[in-house]
């Protein structure tokens, strides 16, 4: 199809209307199929009616963040189009307009696919044809099902494929909202740990290996290892999503780029810059970028990884907070809420546990990435949806317990200084610095003398014929947390 469009010798005016459809019962559209009613108040077609007769599996629908992502893709392709010749200015200046309206939210209600459908998201990608198409012919004066003066196919998915633009979809809608969602909460929640660190640098408490009692360090070295441990995830994260800002876009069915013109991968790809904010460029390999999801399947393994080091965090604090009086209770959490309908007056850690819930959704969901990431058979990855829907909804799950762990229990926990005095008292493995000076051997005998016969480490060593002095001088708790 070239821009001199024989059918249209007289391009129709583009009017401005809201978004909706005065309009009850059904309506008839058709596809290579034949003919299919749909409900005359949506702007769907009819692939987009077969696929919710045929695939209605779940409660999962098919995430905003695609649709709104192929919104720019299919006003990137319009322009491209246009500017190539392939397509009339008028044409896709509608397609555009309409895009517009998918990015900006205002057509959500037209997106109700269920997430389990093709492998290939094609029941998607023409979703997105078959209502920019209807909406486009509502703007131009025409009649909703006609597919005249826009078709879905031959005009809105011009020079593309589903091969292409879903996994392109999928590479922005990840980017988006790992960058405007995750990203951020890891980081202001390692900001919080890191504040606490900083406040409690100098309380000195028990360590802890093996859940047995350790040698002493700080509270707020503790908390550096918690902080240290999102900073290394959130870069993991970060290398890991700048690898999502290479799309499949012009490798059409299999990767050859059949039926786009010369120049169409590299123009959409600066579109899409522009358009979304995201560094993108056109994957030099197409063949690799359609047979694969690997990007997508490392962009995740490092939301798992990060999340078995939040589960690591949140654990801690849970343990730490146990009690209040027959745990170890080193910290108070904020009360939130009441913890029990039976006990009066117990307050639960809930907001740990419901991070530490979403963290092993996210480690469970990268068994289903790795496995759905492996089945690119031959030119094409079938099992992109359940990809797609697992990363988003990691990556958001995460952003919301990262916030409400950060907002409703890290800023408001305290320390309890007396339980954490009296653990550190009473802890024989303070001996550990009595061991260069007398020796192992000796030193552990004092330590079980200690526990057997339920006396202050003082106290056994002096029994065992250690000095006061050497003692006092020697087993310093807080000289113990430093390296000289």
């Amino acid at each position: 199809m070239s821009a001199a469009d024989s059918s249209q010798p007289i391009p129709p005016r583009q009017t401005t209307m809201p978004v909706g459809i005065a309009a009850t019962g059904m309506r008839d559209e058709f596809d290579s199929l034949g003919t299919i009613q749909v409900p005359a108040q949506h702007y769907w077609g009819a692939q987009t009616e077969r696929s919710l007769k045929h695939f209605a599996i779940g409660h999962q629908r098919m995430p905003s963040e695609i649709h709104r992502a192929y919104g720019h893709i299919k006003r990137a392709a319009a322009r491209v189009n246009a500017r190539l010749a392939e397509l009339p200015d008028w044409k896709a200046d509608a397609i555009s307009v309409v895009a517009e309206e998918i990015i900006a939210g205002e057509l959500d209600a037209e997106f109700p696919l269920y997430l389990f459908q093709t492998g290939s998201g094609t029941h998607t990608n023409m979703n997105v044809n078959e209502v920019i198409a209807n909406r486009a012919i509502q703007l131009l004066g025409g009649d909703l099902g006609s597919q005249d003066p826009i078709r879905p196919n031959d005009d809105v998915n011009m020079s593309q494929s589903t091969n292409d633009t879903f996994p392109t979809a999928m590479h922005i809608a990840a980017y988006q909202v790992t960058h405007d969602q995750t990203l951020p909460s890891l980081r202001q929640l390692r900001d919080s740990l890191a504040e606490k660190a900083e406040l409690w640098a100098d309380v000195v408490k028990l360590g802890r290996t093996h859940l047995q009692d350790a040698t002493p360090l700080t509270v707020g070295q503790e908390w550096s290892g918690y902080a240290g441990a999102l900073d290394a995830a959130i870069s993991d994260v970060e290398h890991a999503t700048k690898n999502l800002a290479v799309v499949a876009m012009g490798g059409t069915a299999v990767g050859t780029g059949l039926n786009a013109p010369p120049g169409f991968a590299q123009a959409v790809a600066i579109e899409l810059c522009e358009s979304t904010g995201i560094p993108i460029t056109a994957d030099e390999n197409g063949f690799t970028a359609q047979g694969t999801l690997d990007r997508l399947v490392r962009a995740h393994a490092s939301l798992k990884t990060t999340a078995v080091s939040l589960f690591k965090i949140a654990n801690d604090l849970r343990w730490l907070g146990s009690g209040p009086r027959a745990g170890l209770g080193e910290l108070i959490f904020p009360t939130n809420e009441p913890g029990s309908s039976i006990m009066p007056g117990k307050v639960n850690p809930s907001q740990i546990e419901a991070t530490l819930m979403v963290c092993t959704q996210v480690m469970g969901a990268d068994v289903t990435v790795s496995m759905a990431g492996a089945e690119g058979n031959f030119e094409l990855n079938a099992f992109r949806p359940v990809i797609i829907g697992n990363y988003l909804t990691s990556a958001t799950n995460m952003a919301d317990a990262c916030d409400g762990l950060r907002t409703y229990l890290v800023q408001g926990a305290e320390l309890n200084e007396s339980s954490i005095r009296r653990h550190l008292d009473n802890s024989v493995m303070l001996v550990t610095a009595l061991a260069p000076h007398i020796g192992y051997q000796r030193s552990s005998a004092i330590a079980h003398r200690a526990v057997e016969h339920d006396l202050t480490l003082r106290d056994a060593a002096l029994a065992d014929g250690i000095s006061a002095e050497l003692f006092d001088e020697v087993v310093d708790p807080l000289a113990m947390t430093r390296q000289e």
